[in-house]
């Protein structure tokens, strides 16, 4: 099968079930030693209305695998990648172009299956990525991956704990994630979230991935402006919640853009749109628009306390997300009564990321051996995606 034929978007038979398996078939991760096989896999997920869509991802299996209380499936969510194109973890992996190892390889050393969606609308989706929607899209697509590596029987994993992690973007979808489980996935035994440079609030960010200034954003991003993310989180909501059209805040020149940024990766969509979010639109401040203002505050995080550990860190000096967001997140989780903790580390967004590895697998290490704080329930997913 090529890789055309793997990801084409499938039809869903008749019943389908969130974490139901299409298709599955190993591949080559050549940059990854510590890896004793890769699938990539194309399994069944729900959309904001709550209908099945097809999601992608790629599981990869440690040698050797952690010892029964040691062992753990680690969703794993990078940074947004694009809104198209080549950029999903599942393909990049396979052709040995991926940048972000350092915290696979580690997770990997440790014995742990690590799973890393491709995203709502990437990979077998049919774009553009829901990018922003971490409520809505994301965190559905993560709980769901954990459900089809439990569903895997060809691979002959042992039942283990889930632990999540995700960095700017992919730290929304995680503690969305964590938020959504009970009610979404009770049957998923999860154990601990680590969460980084997320922002809670996002009509406080709307202004600063909208303006175009310059930031260092991750490998092959320094230097570009952000203006280009503010175009990608419109697209990506609007795709989210399809109640939204573009044309209502777009101009001509923005929908022209919009058509082409679709299918984008996220250096191509830096360079090719600098100019500040208001260039492309009928309006100076899009955001404002009571539809948008009105998404952005249901794509807010700290809805509900989670039930699991949540781990937040930030680097003081990141100018992408800025450190008084994460604190806001913070204070946000604190006032639901979560139990979550907070590090911060003297580095910029990119370096951060990188210097907190040690840190987050520590903790997630202990979320795994301590006993669950709450048993899975045997409640069958079709009982639990119709809740809005």
């Amino acid at each position: 099968m090529t890789i055309t034929d793997f990801y084409s978007t499938p039809i869903l038979r008749e019943g389908a079930r969130p974490g139901d398996i299409v298709r599955l078939r190993p591949v080559f991760v050549p940059q990854l030693a510590g890896a004793a096989g890769a699938w990539q896999i194309v399994y069944v997920s729900t959309d904001t209305r709550s209908q099945p869509i097809a999601a992608s991802a790629i599981m990869l299996l440690p040698e050797p695998i952690a010892e029964p209380g040691s062992m753990a499936i680690l969703l794993y969510c990078p940074p947004f990648r694009g809104l198209g194109g080549v950029c999903t973890p599942s393909q990049l992996l396979a052709t040995g172009s991926e940048y972000d190892l350092a915290g696979i390889d580690r997770a990997l050393a440790r014995g742990w299956v690590v799973a890393i969606p491709d995203g709502q609308g990437l990979g077998a989706g049919t774009g553009p990525h829901t990018f922003l929607a971490a409520r809505a899209a994301g965190a559905k697509v993560v709980l769901d991956l954990a459900r089809a590596i439990y569903r895997a029987s060809d691979l002959d994993l042992p039942v283990a704990p889930v632990v999540a992690w995700g960095y700017a973007d992919g730290g929304r979808v995680v503690a969305a994630a964590g938020e959504l489980q009970p009610w979404y996935a009770p049957e998923m035994d999860l154990r601990g979230i680590a969460a980084g440079a997320v922002v809670s609030d996002l009509a406080a960010m709307a202004p600063v991935i909208s303006g175009g200034t310059g930031a260092d954003l991750g490998a092959g991003l320094e230097g570009q402006g952000l203006a280009g993310l503010g175009l990608a989180g419109l697209i990506g909501l609007s795709r989210a919640y399809d109640q939204l059209p573009l044309r209502h805040v777009l101009n001509e020149d923005g929908l022209v853009a919009a058509a082409e940024a679709r299918h984008l990766t996220g250096l191509e969509l830096l360079q090719r749109f600098p100019q500040s979010l208001a260039h492309w639109c009928r309006q100076p401040d899009p955001w404002n628009d009571h539809w948008w203002r009105r998404v952005l505050a249901l794509e807010s995080l700290a809805h509900v306390k989670p039930e699991v550990p949540l781990h937040l860190y930030h680097g003081e000096l990141d100018i992408v997300v800025p450190v008084q967001a994460g604190r806001r997140t913070l204070i946000a989780y604190r006032q639901r009564g979560a139990q979550v903790d907070w590090r911060e580390y003297d580095a910029d967004h990119r370096s951060t990321a990188h210097l907190a590895i040690s840190d987050v697998l520590a903790k997630l290490t202990v979320d795994v051996t301590n006993p669950p704080r709450h048993q899975p329930t045997t409640s069958s997913a079709a009982e639990h995606t119709s809740r809005p």
